[in-house]
């Protein structure tokens, strides 16, 4: 008997993993936070990352982002957030909020670094 009970409750749980997150609250809050930060690198960042204006390191263009930091990830949210030589804080834009400057942030090292994996 407790053998068919823990098989029912194996079961149970593989079936469990195997669903989708589309009704998860955590993950469609996680989704809009990355289409806004998606959405905030289009508009703000990519005008002057996508061709380097102002020397500023080139989106997808891993050679541009070599001589950065060690810590290059966290100094990368601080500047974002900050501004950083030609760079306004917050790309210029004083109404984002630190998480979708993040996000944006996160963005732009997806598109240049595409096999590491971001939250």
């Amino acid at each position: 008997m407790l053998r068919c009970v823990l098989s029912l409750m194996l079961a149970m749980t593989l079936a469990a993993c195997g669903q989708s997150d589309q009704n998860n609250p955590q993950t469609e809050v996680t989704e809009s936070a990355w289409q806004a930060g998606q959405q905030a690198y289009v508009e703000i960042c990519a005008g002057c990352h996508d061709e380097g204006i102002d020397d500023a390191p080139r989106t997808g263009v891993r050679e541009d982002w070599e001589s950065r930091s060690w810590l290059w990830e966290a100094v990368l949210f601080e500047h974002a957030r900050e501004g950083y030589r030609e760079m306004p804080a917050k790309g210029g834009d004083a109404a984002l909020d630190e998480a979708t400057v993040t996000k944006a942030a996160e963005y732009m090292l997806n598109l240049t670094y595409p096999e590491t994996h971001r939250d």
